[in-house]
């Protein structure tokens, strides 16, 4: 199969390749071409996933597709950006068709759960690796950044942190669970749900914010940095899943938690005086922390005692890079 063939066949035929809005042209030409309204500004993301780093060697096909297009996409909500489309550069060892008809159903899937179009892209012969660029829109002047956290906001994130980071002895099959356990903690590694919606109505809200992906200790130091000021955690106000809390013991659920990486749910940093609101208006708000004068990120328990956490979150050149040798996150 050539690579006009493999494009035609699993990628350009798909729905979520078909025009949509902001899509003037998609696959099919040199290059994509997007509209925006007057007013708005165009958000760009790339990621990389590698084989052996980002995802084990024997994955499942479909449920890569879907978890490339997510975690990619989350970076738009991150932004406050409205999703319009994404390219796919798509390295392959060999040219199998179960597995590409499997991962491109996978993303697929997800692509049309984050209304999301397939506008271009690129195949290649090599080491299976993904990269994928995420297009979106955000009206000038209201897109959400790691800049602009205040002294005396809240810090806050947008649901339970910890699942990904241990559901992945699940991943790596070096243990098993029953059911009720295992199924929650794999779908949240294997299919992360952006929060698209979320990131927009955080927008004239938040004063910072992005997706945790490294985890959050590592995360919110990229805040802390930009915005020139410190972050006070409170561990036990930290949201678990019933799942991870019944998985682990509280010690590993807290460093899941704080730097198991891979939660893709959002961190930001928020005014007192919204945070009803959007309690109200039924938005997953959970308060941890506070922005103080200083530097950093710092971690408290509820006494107030400053705790030194035994890792911060993955780095690709801090350590080593297979993810069979990681204990958290990706």
């Amino acid at each position: 199969m050539g690579e006009f063939e493999l494009i035609r066949r699993y990628f350009a035929a798909a729905p979520c390749a078909q025009p949509g809005e902001g899509v003037v042209q998609g696959i099919g030409d040199d290059c994509a071409l997007l509209a925006l309204a007057a007013g708005e500004q165009l958000a760009v993301s790339t990621d990389t996933l590698v084989i052996g780093v980002h995802f084990p060697h024997t994955c499942d096909a479909f449920l890569l597709g879907q978890r490339a297009l997510a975690v990619s996409t989350s970076d738009l909500a991150a932004m406050g950006a409205s999703p319009i489309g994404f390219t796919l550069a798509l390295t392959l060892p060999q040219a199998d068709a179960d597995w590409l008809q499997a991962f491109a159903a996978g993303l697929n899937q997800m692509a049309q759960a984050c209304a999301m179009r397939l506008i271009g892209g690129d195949t290649t012969r090599g080491p299976l690796s993904l990269t994928l660029t995420v297009f979106g829109r955000v009206p000038a002047g209201q897109a959400l950044t790691r800049a602009g956290a205040q002294v005396g906001d809240l810090l806050c994130v947008g649901g339970a942190l910890g699942d990904a980071a241990a559901a992945l002895p699940l991943v790596l099959e070096q243990r098993t669970a029953e059911p009720a356990i295992a199924e929650p903690l794999l779908a949240r590694y294997w299919s992360p749900q952006p929060q698209l919606a979320f990131g927009q109505a955080l927008r004239g809200k938040a004063t910072a914010a992005l997706d945790i992906s490294d985890g959050l200790l590592a995360d919110c130091a990229h805040i802390a940095l930009a915005s020139n000021v410190a972050l006070h955690i409170e561990r036990e106000r930290l949201p678990l899943s019933a799942a991870v809390s019944s998985w682990l013991d509280q010690e590993k659920a807290w460093d899941c938690a704080l730097s198991g990486g891979d939660d893709y749910v959002l961190a930001f940093t928020l005014p007192q005086q919204h945070l009803a609101q959007l309690q109200q208006d039924g938005w997953p708000v959970t308060v941890i922390g506070r922005v103080s004068a200083g530097k950093g990120v710092h971690l408290f328990d509820s006494a107030g005692h400053s705790l030194a956490p035994s890792a911060r979150g993955y780095q690709h050149f801090g350590g080593t890079g297979d993810i069979t040798k990681q204990e958290n996150g990706t």
